[in-house]
């Protein structure tokens, strides 16, 4: 019989499994101090999955608590760099073993394809605790020589402290390993605030935590919503830094929080309205493949999404014809995610996919001419077609829409696009497609984005680091940047004559 805070759930392929859904603090599942619960529901069948335990800003008190005294008692800096490069490493193993249950797991809870989320994303969450795991022991200081010779200087790079990390519906088990592996790498204690949409794997993952032998307190997990769970650990006092994923209204929230508390560090992945250009010179089949899977990857539920496609006049009709094939290709391949052959499920929620139609609708509104898609899904699910638009300066143009739908437009000159693909308040990510060199430095030099793809779209490295300009964040992610986003800088001056 299960007890409280776990519920048996069957998984899309038929298995059953034991999931845990109530807070994890100290190595334990735990009932929330309210006894709240909300549910979680299957995009699919839009049915209710399980309920879970809602954390109360009580249980965040007490959380941080736990975070605190791991830090300073059995983590941080009581523990070797090589031990900590250990258990994360052996997480990574554990990850592994699992992957196919917690494919499954991510499948029920968020929709996506059964095959993205165990061959990319669990895949790629598995490299990126290694990839850290191996960082842990090379954290290190410089020796700085100084004018008094009689004086010693040198840096140490020190874990910040108890981190609370939130992390968004979108990619719920790769966000979990961006943010824990380097700050559980550097030294720091974590507290997981999982997405109300999709906590499951989250909790899942504790119990691995628990398996590869972290002491208590070192991660606690806390299911809850952002006005609740959120808020409660951005204005937190013992909380020495947070990072955060999402949209950027919440960034601003937390960022006040942050700075009306005890200014605790911030890392900020915010959202984007990523430019996508294609020069004459671009060999106009490879670049409607990477345009259209830039926006259709994850169903366009991606900070990083090419939502905005600039096309030079001259190669517009032709290359219109080729993106279409490609979208519609891929729209046929939108169902259910359980199927190997799928490439797209649907949104996360109710309210995202009438959130992407009411922007299907302004476009339509606002005359822009529907080139594919731009009808309501037929049956259940949380679906929506794939839809591309020609548009001008409409709202589609310019706001974020997470979901499948891309603006295409039209340019003339070089200098035009740059203006066009920098006017926005984001600057996350752009790519181009050319096959002229100059052309290539000169664009990619100009596009204001923290990420630059060049003839590609959308792939990420664990080597390489990633974050936004502008309203799209501040902070890196990824490579050996993140691993400074976990550490404080001591300088030490030693008077060795004395």
């Amino acid at each position: 019989m299960a007890s409280i805070t776990e519920s048996k759930i069957t998984l899309p392929s038929g298995k059953t499994v034991v999931t845990p859904t109530g807070l994890f603090i100290d190595n334990k599942f735990v009932p929330s101090e309210s006894g709240k619960t909300f549910k979680t529901i299957n995009p699919v069948t839009e049915e209710e999955i399980c309920e879970v335990h809602l954390a109360s800003s009580k249980d965040v008190d007490i959380a941080v608590a736990s975070s605190r005294k791991a830090f300073e008692q059995h983590w941080g800096m009581k523990v070797s760099p090589t031990e900590r490069g250990r258990l994360v490493g052996k997480l990574a193993d554990l990850m592994e073993r699992d992957a196919e249950i917690l494919a499954e797991l991510e499948t029920l809870d968020n929709g996506k394809p059964l095959s993205v989320a165990r061959d990319f994303d669990i895949a790629d969450s598995v490299a990126c605790l290694r990839y850290f795991a191996g960082w842990a022991d090379k954290i290190a200081g410089q020796t700085i020589p100084v004018p008094d010779a009689n004086t010693f200087a040198f840096t140490r790079h020190e874990p910040i402290g108890v981190c609370a990390q939130i992390i968004p519906w979108n990619y719920p088990i790769m966000m979990w390993a961006w943010k824990t592996a380097p700050a559980l790498a550097a030294g720091c204690t974590v507290i997981m605030k999982p997405s109300e949409l999709t906590p499951l794997t989250a909790l899942k993952l504790c119990e691995l935590l628990v398996e590869a032998g972290f002491p208590p307190g070192v991660l606690n997990c806390l299911p809850s919503t952002g006005p609740v769970g959120g808020a409660a650990l951005s204005e937190h006092m013992e909380v020495d830094k947070i990072a955060f994923t999402g949209s950027t209204i919440t960034g601003r929230k937390i960022m006040e929080a942050a700075a009306k508390s005890n200014l605790k560090k911030v890392t900020l992945e915010l959202g984007g309205k990523s430019p996508n250009i294609v020069f004459p010179s671009a060999d106009l089949d490879k670049a409607a493949e990477v345009v259209s899977a830039g926006i259709m990857s994850n169903m366009g539920q991606d900070c990083t999404a090419g939502s905005r496609c600039f096309v030079h006049a001259s190669i517009y009709d032709e290359f219109m014809k080729k993106l279409t094939a490609q979208v519609e290709a891929f729209s046929k391949a939108v169902g259910d995610p359980i199927k190997e052959e799928t490439q797209g499920g649907p949104l996360v929620s109710e309210g995202q996919r009438d959130k992407v139609w009411g922007y299907i609708e302004s476009g339509i509104q606002e005359q822009a001419t529907v080139v594919t898609g731009g009808t309501k899904w037929k049956g259940k699910g949380w679906y929506i077609v794939p839809t591309s638009n020609a548009t001008k300066d409409m709202k589609i143009v310019r706001e974020e829409i997470f979901g499948p739908v891309l603006a295409v437009c039209k340019f003339e000159t070089e200098e035009e696009v740059i203006q066009m693909a920098n006017d926005t308040t984001y600057g996350l990510a752009a790519g181009l497609q050319s096959n002229d060199h100059k052309q290539i430095i000169r664009v990619s030099s100009a596009l204001k984005a923290g990420t630059v793809w060049i003839n590609t779209f959308g792939g990420l490295f664990n080597q390489v680091p990633f974050g936004g300009f502008k309203m799209s964040g501040m902070g890196r992610e990824l490579g050996a940047y993140a691993i400074s986003e976990y550490t404080a800088v001591k300088a030490v001056h030693w008077n060795f004559a004395e």
